[in-house]
């Protein structure tokens, strides 16, 4: 039987703890449409984070899906990373902008949990709904979920049963985390993060993930991905000169290598003397600014723009190597790496970016990167050299890379990890199901609804893995409810995540948690959207005043519609 609607009379009345039990079971049959206003909020922020869900949701675990993403520049991209998707979708809901946001700032600071995020905050937000419709009040509901929140972040720690140790190959912990985004070889690219970021962590134990770089070639199979010392990026060089092999002076330039006009022709049409005169000053005042290059040091310079071959013919005479590369990405990491500007206009840098040498280097197959390394045993800097047959393929392994170095940077920061695979989530749901039914009132309704949330997801795992979720839940329960906190998804079924090296991190699962409950919590006591009015652009448009004598054929054409 469904719960009617309280009257005006009784809504600000606060149900009793006794009455709340009472009241649940039938509720969740209710349908929305009888809710009236009070809970329509709600129920439009649960129906918006279940639509963000719903799009991530096959996506999520090493047997997620892939999907193909057209970008609002019309490229399509294959990709099941979720901070991927969600960046390019176009949200006009608040409450999906802020689930986005929270899974977003996930993504940046921990490199990982970003799927974790939505989807939780989505199944939460949905119990959150139910206590609300069975007459629990928004202030009521936000404590109690603050309060089981406190209870999850304070067991999860004991569910730590293994930590990454000083001097221990970091492969085993890494192998999960990039597991989820490789499509191929993910041991064997486990192995080249575990090794880069060994040799780059510094002996006090500190870590700087920048000091690795991702370098794509393509060519080859992922088999042929390797480390190499220094900076390497995918580019050319452009003139006869091909390296620089001491003191490498280097400037950056994000603009074309020759006359800055955007609208000049390849081929330029002089019809005029005066166009001709022209030409020659534009040309003249750009040789000008390599010989200034030249005076100031500059014996390398790095371009992401159209090169003109004169200029570099005219560079070569005054000893500039001219490079030039394929990816703004890559150009903005030798910057931020170096420590000199990008620079819009062919200016000599106020900081010059300094290594020992610049060189190109060819590889088997016809792949040519080039190389920027530095002198002394021990490089600052270390290049993760993927290669691979189609640029998709090369896309997902870059994205798993990345995901590895954070995993590792992380683990620098707390080396304790947890058992994967849905594990941690079922040990925490028995945890609260334990404590939850022991407590009346708010609290025990509270930690009832997060465990149903925490559940959902190894649920997603085993349908993602293309097994029956309901037979793998009951099995995974049943274990866990005999005290072996153990067992996860695998492909075939539930598996000891131990004996199968499946782990998660701590601490981005700790944040994770922390952020969904924050945000479920902010987004119960919202009730009601309230929209500021837009400005119409006409009236944005100064009007014509009558003081101005006579109207111009202009004028009259562009404000007539105003008046």
């Amino acid at each position: 039987m469904a719960v009617s609607p309280p009257s005006q009379a009784k809504q600000n009345k606060v149900p009793s703890a006794l009455e709340l039990p009472q009241r649940l079971a039938p509720s969740l049959e209710q349908k929305p449409e009888s809710l009236g206003e009070e809970h329509s909020c709600i129920l439009r922020a649960t129906a918006a984070a279940q639509t963000l869900a719903s799009i991530i949701r096959p996506c999520y675990g090493p047997y997620g899906r892939q999907k193909f993403l057209v970008t609002a520049k019309g490229q399509t991209v294959c990709t099941g990373h979720a901070a991927v998707i969600l960046r390019a979708l176009k949200l006009e809901h608040p409450a999906a902008q802020f689930v986005r946001e929270a899974a977003q700032t996930q993504a940046e600071n921990t490199g990982d949990g970003t799927a974790f995020v939505v989807l939780l905050t989505e199944a939460l937000l949905e119990q959150a709904q139910h206590l609300l419709w069975a007459g629990l009040a928004r202030t009521q509901l936000r404590e109690a979920l603050a309060t089981a929140t406190a209870e999850v972040l304070t067991a999860l720690p004991s569910l730590a049963i293994r930590s990454l140790g000083p001097l221990e190959d970091p492969s085993w912990a890494l192998y999960s985390v990039m597991n989820t985004h490789a499509l191929s070889h993910t041991e064997y690219l486990t192995k080249l993060v575990a090794q880069a970021c060994w040799v780059n962590r510094e002996p006090n134990g500190s870590f700087k993930p920048e000091r690795i770089g991702v370098c794509m070639l393509q060519g080859g199979t992922l088999s042929d991905s390797r480390i190499l010392t220094g900076l390497a990026i995918s580019g050319k060089p452009c003139g006869q000169k091909t390296e620089v092999l001491a003191n490498a002076r280097v400037a950056l330039f994000i603009c074309p290598f020759g006359p800055t006009n955007p609208f000049a022709l390849a081929t330029p049409r002089l019809s005029s003397s005066e166009e001709l005169l022209r030409f020659r000053k534009e040309n003249e005042q750009v040789g000008n600014q390599i010989t200034e290059l030249a005076a100031m040091d500059i014996n390398v310079a790095v371009v992401w723009g159209e090169v003109n071959e004169n200029l570099v013919l005219q560079a070569d005479s005054c000893g500039i190597m001219v490079i030039q590369a394929k990816s703004r990405k890559e150009m903005v990491y030798l910057s931020e790496s170096m420590g000199t500007p990008l620079l819009t206009r062919l200016l000599p840098p106020l900081e010059q970016g300094k290594c020992q040498k610049v060189y190109k280097r060819k590889f088997g197959d016809g792949g040519v990167a080039m190389m920027f390394e530095w002198e002394g045993e021990k490089s600052p800097f270390f290049t993760v050299l993927l290669r691979g047959p189609t640029m998709q393929g090369l896309q997902a392994a870059e994205q798993a890379v990345y995901c590895g170095i954070d995993a590792f940077s992380q683990l620098c920061q707390d080396p304790r990890v947890l058992p994967g695979a849905g594990a941690t989530e079922m040990a925490l749901a028995k945890m609260l199901v334990d404590k939850g039914s022991r407590l009346a009132g708010p609290d025990g309704l509270a930690f009832l609804a997060f465990a149903q949330a925490l559940s959902s997801l190894p649920k997603t795992l085993a349908e993602n893995a293309g097994l029956a979720a309901q037979c793998v839940m009951a099995e995974m329960s049943g274990i866990h409810q005999a005290g072996n906190f153990l067992v996860g998804v695998g492909i075939d079924g539930v598996i000891n995540v131990a004996h199968e090296g499946v782990w998660d991190i701590l601490r981005p699962k700790a944040q994770g948690l922390q952020a969904v409950a924050e945000l479920v919590q902010q987004l119960v006591t919202v009730d009601e959207i309230i929209v500021a009015k837009k400005t119409p652009v006409y009236q944005q448009i100064t009007k014509p005043t009558s003081k101005v004598k006579g109207s111009s054929p202009l004028k009259e054409k562009f404000f007539g519609k105003y008046v």
